[in-house]
C-alpha cells in the first residue's frame, strides 16, 4: 500500500513548458557560455534556462498564465488553494512575468543571476538590467563578482556573435544607466532624491528593463528596524509594482523562499538544501538530536560544550581558521550574549579583556556595530584574530564567508520559522577550497527540542502536509451527547496586604545541629550529546567534559555576612542555642562557618569548595531571615454573570498526516463514513486506513454506541491522553456517562492562572483543561473536569493551574447553587498511575461524592 502523501516543497515549484518557438528563442547557440560559466553545477544551468525559457519563449505573458498551466495539472497546488481564483489572490507580483529562483544558501546564485542578465541582454528582449540588493554589503559583493564574470575572455568569447548585447558594463546607480548596462544597487538607492539615477534611467520604460531581486524573501517578510535601509526594504514591492516604472519582467532570487513558514508560490526552479549536501556543493550539516543536560538553560554548561566543540574544530582544520557564529533574535540579546561570551572567554582562556575583544566581533544592523560590518569580510585570513561571530539571524546575509564550522542558535526565537532555520543554517554552508574532501561539516549546536524543526527544513517537509479535520457533529445519532457548561465572566482586581509583626525569631538552632540538606557534587562531570548528520543519516555521540562553577566556603561566608550588614532585619532575631542575635550583634563567623563544613561533610563533600546548586540552598536557608517583611498580593473577584458554553460551537481542530508518527492518534467509530461529511476528507481518511506504516497506535477504532462524544473525530497527543481516552470508550464506563468532550487547546473553555517562570510573574496565562465529562444523577448534573498529564509533573506552572482552576469552580458551583441551577463541577489533575482508581470511583459514584484525589494532586498540593 502507498504511504498517504505528505505534500513537500519540490511539489510546490511551478513547471515551466520545456517547448518553445526555436525562430523566438534559440537558446542552442547559449549552450558555450553556460559551459564555461557554469563548469560541472548543472543545477545553474538548468536554473538559467529554466527562466530565460519562461521570459523569452513566448508562451507566457504573465505569472498567471503559468499559474493556470500548473494549476490544471498539479493537485498538490488544488490542495493548498481549493480554487485558482484564490491562488491568484496569493500572487505576490500580479500581471508581470514575474517569479523566484530557489537555490541554497552557497550554490552560486550570483553566477545564476549574470547568466540570466547577460542571456536576456543578448537576446534584446531587454535594454537594461537593474539588479536590487537589500544591504550595500551584497551590492558589493554581487558588482565585484559581476566585473570579474564580465571581464573573463574566455567567458566573452562564447556569447553569440548576433548578440544584440556583448560587453555589458557593470554600473550603479551614481551614474546615467546606459543600454546594455547591468547596473547593481542596493534597494535604499532606489529612494534616494539625490545622486541616484534609477529614475532618471528606468522610468516609462520599465517594459525594456530586467529587473533582478538578489534575497528576495525581504521582499515579501516583515522588516524590523527603522534606519534608512529598513524603511527601504519595507517600500521594495511597492517600487517593482510602481505604474511610473511598469516593469514588465521581474526575478527574485533566495535560498530561504519562506514567508515565515508559507513557501512562495511562484518559485519555477528549485534546488534544494538537501540536494546541496548529497552533492557535496557545500558542507554537510549535523545537529543535536539529543541533549543530557539536566538544566538546559545552564549558560555555563552550553559555552563550555560550545567551547569544546570550536577546539575540536580547530584540531581537525588546522590548517584554516574556524569560526563559531552565535545567533541571536535581536540586537539586544546580541549585545547580552557578546557580554557573556567574553566573560566566559576571559575565565577560561586566562587573557586579558583587551585580548579577547579582538577575538569575538558583533555583527548588527546598530549604528555602534556598523564598523564591524567590513571587518566580516577578512574574517576567513588566519591571521585575523577573530574566531568568534554574534550577529542577528536575519542580518548576516551577504558575505562570502567559508570557515564557518559550528552554529549557535541562541534561544527558539532566532530558529522558530522556516525562514530563520534557512537563514541561519545558510550562514555556514559554503567550503574552504583547503577541504573540499572529504566533504566538511557544519556543527549546529541547537537545543535538542528544536531538531525536529531543523529536520522538517532540510527534508522538505512542508507545515502544509495533509490536515484531518475533527469537527462537532450536528446531526444523526451522535448529535445527542452534545451539552452546554457554564464558564465565568467576572473582573478581577490586585489588593496589598501588609504583614504586621512586631518581633519574629528564626530559631536556626536546628539546623545548626543537623545542618543545612545540601546535596552530594562532583565538580566535573560528563555530559553527552547526540548528533545526527542530515546526508548520511546517522548519529555521532560526543562526551564534554563539564566543569561546575565553584564558590569556596570563605566566599560563601563574605556573601552571607554581607547581606546580614546590607538588609533591613526589621525587628527579626537569629537564635542559635542560647543565643540571639540581631543586625547591631552579628552571630561569629565561625559558628555560621561550622555549620556549612558539617552540612558538606555530611553528604560527603570533601575539601571547601560548594557546587551552585549548593550554595544556593545555603543563601535559601538563611533567606527568609532577610526577607523583606513583605505585602502579599490578593486578588479580589467581581463575579458578573455565568456564561453558557455549547458543545456544539466548539471550533474545528486539525492534525497533520505526519503527527501520526510523532505519538499522535485519532479516534473514531465504525460508522466514520457518515459522520466525516467533506468528500475529500472521507478520500483522506480511508487511504490513512489502508497505510500500513502508521504505528498501531495511530488509528483506534471505537464502537459508535460507546463512542458518547458529539465531534466525528478525536485527536490525542501522546500516551497519557489516549489511555484515558481509550477508557471513556469501555462498555462499563461509557455506560454510566451521558457524553464527554475533548476540549479544544483554546478557544472552547478558558481559565486564567498566574505564575512564575525563572522568577518572574506571568500574569493572565490561560489553559483549557482537558476533558469534560458529563454524568447525570438524582436530576442533578454533574461535570467532571480533567487535566491529564504524565506522571510526577509537578512543576510550578501546574501547580499554579491546579490551585486557579480549584478555585475557579469552587466558585462556579457557588452562584450556580445561588441561581438553583441543578449542576456541579467536580476539577481533577490526573495522570495515569491514577486511571483505574479513577475510574472505579466513576462506576461506583465516589467521583461526584468528591471521594477521589489523584497521586499528581497530593503532588501539586506539596508545597515542600
Amino acid at each position: 500500500m502507498e504511504e498517504v502523501k505528505i505534500y513537500k516543497t519540490k511539489d510546490l515549484v511551478l513547471r515551466v513548458n520545456s517547448f518553445y518557438d526555436p525562430s523566438k528563442l534559440n537558446l542552442d547557440e547559449w549552450e558555450g557560455f553556460l559551459d564555461v560559466l557554469c563548469g560541472d553545477r548543472e543545477y545553474q544551468k538548468e536554473a538559467i534556462k529554466n527562466a530565460i525559457i519562461y521570459l523569452a519563449g513566448g508562451r507566457y505573458t504573465k505569472i498567471e498564465d503559468l499559474i493556470e498551466e500548473n494549476y490544471n495539472k498539479n493537485p498538490e497546488l488544488k490542495n493548498r488553494y481549493v480554487t485558482i481564483e484564490e491562488y491568484k489572490k496569493h500572487i505576490q507580483l500580479s500581471n508581470k512575468l514575474s517569479a523566484n529562483i530557489d537555490l541554497a544558501t552557497g550554490t552560486g546564485k550570483s553566477y545564476v543571476i549574470y547568466g540570466i542578465a547577460q542571456i536576456m541582454l543578448g537576446l534584446g528582449l531587454v535594454d537594461k538590467v537593474l539588479v536590487l540588493a537589500p544591504s550595500l554589503t551584497i551590492k558589493t559583493g554581487l558588482t565585484e563578482k559581476f566585473k570579474s564574470l564580465s571581464g573573463n575572455s574566455k567567458l566573452k568569447k562564447t556569447i553569440p556573435k548576433n548578440a544584440k548585447y556583448k560587453n555589458s558594463g557593470i554600473v550603479n546607480a551614481n551614474v546615467t544607466v546606459k543600454n546594455g548596462d547591468i547596473c547593481i544597487e542596493n534597494i535604499h538607492a532606489v529612494y534616494e532624491r539625490t545622486g541616484s539615477s534609477i529614475e532618471d534611467s528606468f522610468k516609462g520604460i520599465g517594459e525594456r528593463v530586467l529587473v533582478l531581486n538578489d534575497e528576495a524573501h525581504h521582499i515579501y517578510n516583515k522588516v524590523s528596524g527603522r534606519d534608512e535601509e529598513a524603511k527601504s526594504i519595507k517600500k521594495w514591492k511597492e517600487f517593482l509594482l510602481d505604474p511610473d516604472y511598469n516593469f514588465k519582467y521581474i526575478l527574485g532570487f533566495t535560498g530561504t523562499a519562506y514567508i515565515e513558514n508559507e513557501y512562495f508560490n511562484d518559485v519555477i526552479y528549485r534546488y534544494s538544501l538537501r540536494e546541496a549536501i548529497e552533492d557535496k556543493i557545500v558542507k554537510n550539516i549535523e545537529y543535536v538530536q539529543e541533549d543530557d543536560s539536566l538544566n538546559r538553560n545552564n549558560e555555563n554548561e552550553k559555552f563550555q560544550k560550545i567551547y569544546q566543540n570550536h577546539q575540536e574544530n580547530k584540531d581537525k582544520y588546522p590548517i584554516i581558521k574556524p569560526l563559531t557564529i552565535l545567533v541571536t533574535k535581536d540586537i539586544s540579546s546580541a549585545k547580552n550574549l557578546r557580554e557573556d561570551l567574553i566573560n566566559f572567554l576571559i575565565e577560561k582562556e586566562q587573557l586579558s579583556r583587551e585580548e579577547i575583544e579582538k577575538k569575538v566581533l558583533i555583527a548588527t544592523s546598530a549604528n555602534e556595530h556598523k564598523a564591524n560590518i567590513p571587518k566580516l569580510k577578512t574574517v576567513d585570513n588566519k591571521n585575523d584574530s577573530i574566531e568568534w561571530i554574534v550577529s542577528v539571524s536575519m542580518l548576516t546575509e551577504g558575505w562570502d564567508v567559508k570557515n564557518v564550522f559550528q552554529i549557535v542558535p541562541w534561544e527558539d526565537r532566532a530558529f522558530n520559522s522556516k525562514l530563520l532555520i534557512a537563514q541561519v543554517l545558510g550562514r555556514g554552508l559554503r567550503i574552504p577550497i583547503e577541504y573540499q574532501s572529504p566533504q566538511p561539516r557544519v556543527v549546529v549546536f541547537n537545543h535538542d527540542a528544536w531538531s525536529k524543526n531543523i529536520k522538517g527544513l532540510v527534508y522538505e517537509i512542508l507545515e502544509i502536509e495533509t490536515k484531518i479535520y475533527s469537527e462537532a457533529i450536528l446531526g444523526g445519532e451522535r448529535s445527542k451527547y452534545h451539552f452546554e457548561v457554564y464558564n465565568l465572566d467576572y473582573s478581577k482586581e490586585e489588593v496589598e496586604i501588609e504583614h504586621k509583626r512586631d518581633k519574629e525569631i528564626y530559631n536556626y538552632s536546628r539546623i545548626e545541629e543537623e545542618g543545612i540538606k545540601l546535596e552530594s557534587q562532583v565538580e566535573i562531570v560528563n555530559k553527552e550529546t547526540v548528533y545526527e548528520s542530515v546526508s548520511e543519516n546517522i548519529t555521532r555521540k560526543r562526551n564534554y567534559a563539564i566543569e561546575y562553577n565553584t564558590w569556596s566556603v570563605e566566599e560563601v561566608l563574605d556573601k552571607i555576612y554581607e547581606e546580614f550588614q546590607t538588609r533591613e532585619w526589621e525587628g527579626r532575631v537569629l537564635q542559635l542555642g542560647e543565643n540571639q542575635y540581631t543586625k547591631n550583634n552579628l552571630p561569629p563567623r565561625d559558628r555560621i562557618k561550622e555549620i556549612i563544613i558539617k552540612s558538606m561533610r555530611k553528604v560527603g563533600i570533601k575539601g571547601d569548595k560548594l557546587v551552585e546548586k549548593n550554595v544556593n540552598k545555603i543563601f535559601q536557608s538563611f533567606s527568609t531571615l532577610l526577607r523583606k517583611k513583605g505585602k502579599t498580593v490578593t486578588t479580589e473577584f467581581k463575579i458578573k454573570e455565568p456564561i453558557q458554553i455549547s458543545t456544539k460551537d466548539i471550533q474545528r481542530e486539525s492534525i497533520s498526516i505526519g503527527s501520526l508518527k510523532r505519538d499522535y492518534s485519532i479516534f473514531y467509530t465504525n460508522n466514520w463514513k457518515n459522520e466525516i461529511k467533506n468528500i475529500e476528507q472521507k478520500e483522506l481518511f480511508s487511504q490513512l486506513l489502508e497505510d500500513e506504516t502508521l504505528p498501531k497506535y495511530a488509528l483506534k477504532e471505537q464502537n459508535e454506541f460507546l463512542f458518547k462524544t458529539p465531534v466525528n473525530l478525536v485527536f490525542t497527543n501522546k500516551e497519557p491522553e489516549r489511555k484515558f481516552v481509550e477508557q471513556l470508550c469501555k462498555k462499563e464506563v461509557a455506560e454510566k456517562i451521558l457524553g464527554w468532550i475533548k476540549s479544544r487547546d483554546r478557544s472552547f473553555y478558558s481559565i486564567e492562572y498566574t505564575w512564575r517562570k525563572g522568577g518572574h510573574q506571568k500574569p493572565n496565562s490561560t489553559f483549557n483543561p482537558d476533558f469534560f465529562i458529563k454524568i447525570e444523577k438524582n436530576d442533578y448534573k454533574y461535570f467532571i473536569v480533567v487535566e491529564i498529564k504524565s506522571d510526577g509533573d509537578d512543576s510550578e506552572e501546574n501547580k499554579a493551574k491546579y490551585k486557579y482552576a480549584k478555585e475557579h469552580f469552587e466558585r462556579l458551583n457557588s452562584l450556580l447553587q445561588e441561581k438553583g441551577i441543578k449542576q456541579k463541577y467536580i476539577f481533577h489533575f490526573l495522570s495515569p498511575k491514577s486511571y483505574p482508581e479513577f475510574f472505579e470511583y466513576l462506576k461506583d459514584s465516589r467521583l461526584i461524592e468528591e471521594k477521589f484525589k489523584s497521586e499528581i494532586e497530593n503532588l501539586l498540593e506539596n508545597e515542600g
